[in-house]
């Protein structure tokens, strides 16, 4: 009979008042669980024994050393069958000629047949030896006996004993006994340990080359995680590409496709190779494959790049060392070397290193620049880091326009003639009407007579797409942003970078996130630098550098965005890059705020004094006396030429078409004249503030008359 067990409930549920209900239910014992048989238990600690770590671990251990010996023998074998044949030499030739180079497979050829010439000697000298051995035998032993009797001779002579005469002659054959003895007693043990020797050799061979499959070997070793770039890593990195053409083309070189190789270089913090593809295989191939091939090769992505040089059909590897590129550069030289200064025509900027580790400077010299990317990837450091060196020039000019106004470009206060921030409609007027007054000056710097020699003024709008995505319009119809011919800014742009080269008007950009719509075609491929970091897709890095540049290998879309922060890929004419390329990686230097202001400082110190405008005053009623009083500030003069150019940024409406008569006419009227100091016109602070003081004050008697 079963055991049941009786629960009590008590029921909860409403009730007549007179009585309270309790149930009784039967609940069966649940039955106890069977015991597992004996061959499950067997099974399941076998399973555990056999997949445990320890087993896993001694498993390839015996696998590793057992197939140590094989390998071993392989490798002995090939270098006796590459020894006592020309294989070797066929190889070499064969490889040679598959490379094109045919004087170095005409000298292969050559040597093979010389070996090929000295092994028949050596075997038709085998034909004779054995008669030449039996006459050099009988001939020795005669003369070895004839020489141990003439020594007994000599000892019986000396001795007076007859018995001396045989005496080194039975020494001499009681020794050869001896040596019969020893080769019996040692003949035996020699025979079983010979044996272990053998494989005890074949096994160091194969230790020593690794002669093992890669699962079999110890996990130091296993894991590959960067090891050194060898010829063999890159061949069979190269092989396993998943390109038919090129694995065939590796398997019939008789080198295993090493003469494909140049020379591997150390480059900065990596290695550097040329691949001359064999036959068949198209450089886009290989490029197209660079995660795999960096997988290959044991790396990250990033840690390779394929560009393709001047020689056809050939692909160049750089291979960084692990991890190097994650680490940073050294600071600007622009913050360790206060005593630096900037030439516009003639400097370069130190912008950063290039990934051999070299320093990369950049010259800005009549050069419109573009600098895109994703947010966030120091598009504005890396801008803002070329301004700083240029603003160490101190007859460079710079009109800015920062559309994001986060305090990034502030700074240049005191430096800047114009500074507009904020990233409202209003500020992209600005910036537009800035844009306007920089082509009104190089229309007057045109029509100057021909060798004039202009100062740089630099335009330049961080967040150039909030411009040109501007939808508002003006009050003659026409958008402020867009890319047709009647939109301002475009406009602008456009005519800056058709002709402002010429008289060293110079638009600077920079952009993030490219499309046709932010950053219209005509005006990044008006950029004469163009630089870009990380962006997300292939057609991006087209827009932002240029079909060329990508063809040639850039690929800003594979850095990584927010790990490779700073990295830029340039395309210009303005940077050293290798030959046959078209783009350098170049890793910049870090410029924070508290160092750009120093430098700002030093700019500062090296100027007269800049009074920088935070807004472009528009209206029909101007005052000119008062606006040159206004663009002139704290200098004590300023030339009349960068007068004219700050009054046609404060209104190019008012301003755009005055030339130094009509700056001289108000002066004159005025009581200020502009005159001669170091050789050049110049108005005078003084003069200005004095004819206003003088003009309000005759004002005010006039009034009170």
């Amino acid at each position: 009979m079963s055991d049941n067990v009786v629960h009590l409930h008590k029921n909860t549920e409403p009730a007549p008042e007179s009585a309270t209900v309790t149930t009784l239910t039967v609940v069966p014992e649940p039955a106890p669980a069977a015991p597992v048989p004996l061959w499950v238990r067997s099974g399941r600690a076998i399973r555990t024994a056999v997949t445990h770590e320890t087993t896993k671990t001694t498993a390839r251990a015996v696998a590793r050393h057992t197939l140590y010996v094989a390998g071993g023998a392989k490798i002995a074998a090939k270098r006796t069958w590459d020894g006592r044949t020309a294989s070797r030499y066929e190889r070499m030739f064969r490889a040679a000629e598959a490379a094109g180079n045919h004087e170095v497979a005409a000298d292969w050829e050559e040597r093979g047949q010389h070996f090929r010439e000295a092994r028949h000697r050596r075997r038709m000298d085998l034909l004779h030896s054995p008669v030449d051995a039996a006459k050099g035998v009988a001939v020795s032993a005669g003369m070895g006996v004839g020489s141990l009797v003439a020594l007994g001779i000599v000892m019986a002579i000396a001795t007076k004993d007859v018995t001396q005469v045989v005496t080194p002659l039975m020494a001499t054959i009681d020794f050869i006994n001896l040596l019969i003895t020893i080769v019996q007693v040692v003949w035996g043990p020699a025979l079983m340990i010979g044996p272990f020797l053998a494989l005890l050799a074949l096994w160091a061979i194969g230790s020593k080359q690794q002669a093992a499959p890669a699962w079999a070997l110890p996990d130091n070793v296993r894991s590959s995680e960067g090891e050194p770039i060898t010829p063999s890593i890159v061949v069979k990195a190269l092989r396993d590409l998943g390109v038919p053409a090129l694995r065939n083309a590796i398997k019939e070189m008789g080198d295993a496709g090493a003469s494909m190789l140049g020379p591997i270089r150390i480059a900065g913090c990596g290695v550097e190779v040329d691949v001359t593809l064999p036959s068949g295989v198209s450089t886009n191939e290989v490029q197209n494959r660079r995660r795999k091939l960096a997988e290959n090769l044991t790396r990250h992505e990033h840690e390779v790049f394929i560009t393709i040089p001047e020689a056809a059909r050939t692909v160049r590897l750089w291979v960084a060392d692990s991890g190097a590129l994650d680490e940073p550069i050294g600071p600007s030289p622009l913050v360790t070397d206060e005593a630096m200064t900037a030439d516009y025509a003639k400097g370069r900027a130190p912008w950063g290193q290039d990934l051999r580790g070299d320093a990369a400077a950049l010259s800005v010299y009549q050069r419109h620049l573009l600098i895109t990317g994703l947010s966030n990837q120091g598009k504005t450091v890396a801008l803002r880091s070329l301004a700083l060196w240029l603003a160490l020039d101190k007859s460079v000019q710079f009109l800015m326009g920062d559309l994001k106004g986060v305090g990034d470009w502030r700074m240049f206060k005191g430096v800047a003639t114009t500074l507009i921030e904020g990233p409202t409609d209003e500020h992209v007027i600005q910036v537009t009407e800035m844009v306007e007054g920089a082509v009104g000056e190089m229309n007057r710097r045109l029509m100057a007579p021909p060798g004039t020699v202009f100062p740089a003024l630099i335009v330049l709008v961080d967040e150039a797409q909030v411009a040109f995505m501007c939808p508002l319009k003006d009050e003659d119809g026409r958008f402020y942003g867009g890319s047709k011919a009647t939109s301002r800014y475009f406009m602008a742009v456009r005519k800056i970078h058709n002709q402002g080269r010429a008289v060293n008007v110079l638009m600077w950009q920079g952009t993030q996130d490219p499309t046709d719509q932010n950053l219209p075609k005509l005006v990044r491929e008006g950029a004469h630098t163009r630089a870009s970091l990380a962006l997300g897709t292939e057609s991006q890095a087209r827009m932002a550098l240029g079909d060329k540049a990508v063809d040639g290998g850039a690929a800003p879309n594979l850095l990584r965005p927010g790990l490779d922060q700073g990295t830029l890929v340039v395309a210009s004419s303005g940077i050293d890059i290798p030959k046959g390329q078209s783009s350098i990686t170049v890793r910049t230097h870090y410029v924070d705020d508290d160092a750009a202001k120093a430098i700002i400082d030093r700019a500062k110190a090296l100027r007269d004094g800049v009074t920088t405008l935070t807004v472009i005053q528009r209206g029909e009623e101007r005052d000119p006396l008062a606006d040159i009083a206004n663009v002139v500030g704290d200098a004590s003069r300023v030339r009349t030429k960068d007068v004219l150019t700050r009054l046609a940024t404060l209104n190019e409406k008012a301003y755009g078409g005055w030339s130094f008569l009509d700056l001289k006419r108000v002066l004159d009227d005025a009581g200020a004249e502009p005159h001669k100091s170091d050789g050049v016109m110049v108005v005078s602070r003084d003069r200005v503030t004095r004819a206003l003081a003088n003009r309000d004050t005759d004002g005010s008697a006039s009034a009170d008359g």
